[in-house]
C-alpha cells in the first residue's frame, strides 16, 4: 500500500496509466462493453462504477491538450430513447480535475468499438449503466 492512492487503482492499473504515453487512449467501459474482445490489454475492476474509477484516475491521469476534445462518449443510437444522466456525473469529475479541458466528443457506437481497438487499455468495470463508455487520451504531465 502506499499513501494517497486511491484503493480502487489496482496495483497493474497502476502500471498501465504509468506506461501510457502521451496520445494513448484508455476506455473506462460499462458491463455490457464487449472489452475482452476488443482490448489490448484488459484491467478487470468488477463491482466498481465507472464514476468512481474516472475520479480515481483522473487524480493522476493528464487529459491532453493537443488534442481538441481529449473525452469521448459512445453517442446513444438513433432510435434508442435514452438520456444517459451519468454523462453529467463524468463531466462533473473531469471538471472537478481539468476544467479547461473538459470538452467531449460524442462517437458512433462501431466508431467507438473501433477506437476502443486501438486504446492502450480498457477497464472492464461492474457498472449498469447504458451508455456509460468513456475514452480519455492522455496528455503531457507539466509539473
Amino acid at each position: 500500500m502506499l499513501k494517497g492512492i486511491p484503493s480502487i487503482l489496482s496495483p497493474e492499473l497502476l502500471k498501465i496509466l504509468m506506461e501510457m504515453g502521451h496520445g494513448d487512449e484508455i476506455v473506462i467501459a460499462d458491463g455490457n462493453f464487449p472489452g475482452a474482445a476488443i482490448a489490448q490489454r484488459l484491467v478487470r475492476l468488477d463491482g466498481h462504477g465507472v464514476t468512481e474509477i474516472l475520479d480515481a484516475v483522473m487524480k493522476f491521469f493528464p487529459l491532453d491538450t493537443y488534442t481538441e476534445k481529449p473525452v469521448g462518449l459512445m453517442e446513444v443510437v438513433p432510435g434508442d430513447d435514452v438520456k444517459p444522466t451519468i454523462w453529467e456525473d463524468y463531466k462533473a469529475v473531469i471538471n472537478k480535475y481539468e476544467p479547461e479541458n473538459c470538452k467531449i466528443e460524442f462517437i458512433e457506437r462501431f466508431s467507438f468499438y473501433e477506437r476502443a481497438k486501438k486504446a492502450y487499455a480498457v477497464i472492464a468495470t461492474g457498472e449498469t449503466a447504458i451508455y456509460a463508455n468513456i475514452i480519455l487520451k492522455k496528455g503531457v504531465v507539466k509539473e
